[in-house]
């Protein structure tokens, strides 16, 4: 008698959308903002995403870096869908804590963050302001 092969599983996809940033957004809510960023998954545009085998590896994360001034932008969106064609194709969901690592890391870089650019209702925040949402 013939079993059922097993077969393997597949993994549940992963869902780059973050629901709580996206309302807060819509509303221009700063406070609720910090609070779906505190709380919630980020979606980055990477220039190159980890290797499959190290699922440590978040990979490489895209900043903008304006030609005339030097200007270093961190772009964040809450949807995925949000992200302008022009960039790289990949897209990384980082969690509050690696933000707040990132944005400590390269506070003196970046001079501002961008969520949802290009997306339905924009903001835009100097990093400072975001690591004392974080961190509150």
């Amino acid at each position: 008698m013939a079993g059922k092969a097993r077969g393997k599983q597949a993994a549940e996809p992963v869902e780059f959308h973050s629901q709580a940033l996206a309302e807060a957004l819509e509303r221009q809510d700063i406070a609720a903002v910090a609070l779906a960023l505190r709380h919630g998954n980020t979606v980055v545009p990477l220039v190159k995403p980890g290797p499959r085998d190290k699922p440590l590896d978040g990979g490489e994360v895209w900043t903008y870096r304006d030609p005339n001034t030097g200007e270093v932008a961190l772009l964040l969106f809450s949807d995925a869908a949000y992200k302008p064609a022009n960039l790289p194709p990949a897209v990384g969901l980082q969690s509050p804590a690696w933000l707040r690592s990132f944005l400590k890391r390269y506070e003196s870089t970046i001079t501002t963050v961008f969520l949802d650019i290009a997306g339905p209702h924009p903001m835009q925040a100097p990093p400072a302001e975001l690591l004392r949402a974080l961190e509150a």
